[in-house]
């Protein structure tokens, strides 16, 4: 797949008139719903809104509607059912052992929860395409290239999430940018990597201190979307685990968060900067950790957690918990306008490909593009295939300025700062360079 976006102009209502002839009522009882009813079983209460947004996000995304409008209407919708009473859904009580105490989940149905979150997005769907409330884009630029293969592996058990309406889809109305970018890479299968994707974004948007502690929202969200895989591993005998990093970016600021070995990298300037450190169980904390616990880390074709695991993090693997642990790391960035892209990549990237090479492969792409960067990642990921990398491979660049300016930033640098600079060329970069 690849895909790239760049600002988005304001929105228009003519979308929702073709979805409304479309669907030109509301669905009544047992109607089918518009989307596959695949997986339609049970939700718990904490599952809810990233289901419901993810149906929603396939569905209007088919239709051709903007990202942006897209966001505002799932935000309506999924807003008013968490209003609603979510009784009438329930479907059966679970009950598990806790730590000594006994933990009680509210499972609903999710069919007929799906039908009624549909009827709300189409009320809100109708409302608009009266008067569209105004949606303000991101005022930052950003330049999304996404490429990822299943290259020999049997499955591809990858999943990548972009997000640059990450404001709209949780109605945050400040004057502070947000967008979010995420890769999970899984293994044993892709239901944990799919849980992911679905709901860890949800409950960073979600998570109470997202307006003043970003950097914890993302951190917690990593245990809590853990927990909640685990409990439905648990109820329907599932193994698979993932590891995962997220950026979230927030005005100025660059939080991370990361769960094994998939990767984020900076660069700046025309130099890669190492953000993180990958969880992997021959790091001496690691293997100190894990050993402390009563596991073991050893050697079979690379170290192992337990014999088994490559990776010392990741959310699921409910067989080799507490050893593989759900905690993430983090750190936070302030920028300063000098960065170029972020990239964000799996371990199928990261096993076949250095950092220092990325920032020369990304700029042999541009300087044969003239400044093109919709299909860098492409270029990425056949690199890593063609230095022998087997496994999945997702890689995620997100362009923090024009590629053109990052071709005219480094034609003026190869020169050196003691050459005259053209006026107009000195617009492109940012007040913080010094020449």
């Amino acid at each position: 797949a690849v895909a790239a976006m760049a600002l988005e102009l304001e929105p228009s209502a003519a979308p929702l008139s073709s979805f409304l002839r479309d669907f030109p009522a509301p669905l009544g009882p047992g109607e089918p719903l518009p989307w596959s009813s695949a997986g339609s079983g049970a939700l718990s209460r904490a599952e809810v809104p990233g289901a419901l947004a993810e149906r929603a996000r396939s569905l209007l995304g088919s239709r051709d509607i903007s990202p942006l409008l897209a966001a505002s209407l799932i935000h309506a919708a999924v807003d008013e059912v968490l209003q609603t009473d979510l009784t009438e859904f329930k479907l059966q009580n679970v009950e598990t052992e806790g730590e000594g105490d006994e933990e009680r989940f509210t499972l609903l149905d999710a069919e007929s929860l799906q039908r009624c979150f549909f009827n709300k997005l189409w009320d809100v769907c109708s409302e608009w395409q009266k008067q569209l409330p105004p949606l303000r884009p991101l005022a930052r630029f950003l330049l999304v290239s996404i490429h990822a293969i299943r290259n020999a592996r049997r499955k591809m058990e990858d999943r990548h999430v972009l997000l640059p309406e990450f404001n709209q889809l949780f109605g945050l109305s400040d004057d502070v940018d947000r967008a979010y970018f995420a890769v999970f890479d899984g293994h044993g299968g892709v239901d944990a990597a799919n849980y992911s994707a679905t709901h860890l974004h949800v409950n960073v948007g979600l998570h109470e201190e997202i307006v003043t502690n970003p950097a914890e929202a993302l951190k917690c969200s990593f245990q809590k979307t853990d927990e909640m895989f685990l409990f439905k591993a648990k109820r329907e005998k599932l193994r698979s685990g993932t590891t995962g990093v997220c950026a979230l970016i927030v005005g100025n600021k660059l939080h991370i968060a990361w769960l094994g070995d998939s990767q984020v990298m900076l660069v700046q300037q025309g130099k890669a900067v190492t953000l993180m450190e990958p969880h992997k169980p021959e790091r001496e904390d690691e293997r100190a950790r894990i050993e402390t616990l009563g596991g073991c880390v050893t050697y079979m074709d690379c170290w192992r957690v337990n014999g088994t695991l490559a990776v010392s993090r990741a959310i699921g693997d409910i067989c080799q918990k507490p050893y593989v642990s759900g905690d993430a790391d983090g750190d936070s960035f302030e920028l300063t306008g000098s960065e170029d892209y972020l990239l964000l990549a799996c371990d199928g990237f990261f096993d076949a490909i250095k950092p220092h090479e990325v920032v020369d492969l990304v700029l042999d792409h541009l300087m044969q593009t003239k400044g093109v960067g919709l299909k860098a990642a492409e270029r990425l990921v056949a690199a890593a295939k063609e230095n022998g990398s087997s496994d999945n491979i997702t890689v995620l660049v997100v362009f923090l300025r024009d590629p053109q300016d990052i071709l005219i930033c480094t034609a003026i640098l190869s020169l050196g700062a003691d050459t005259e600079v053209c006026p107009r060329a000195v617009g492109h970069f940012p007040l913080s360079w010094k020449w």
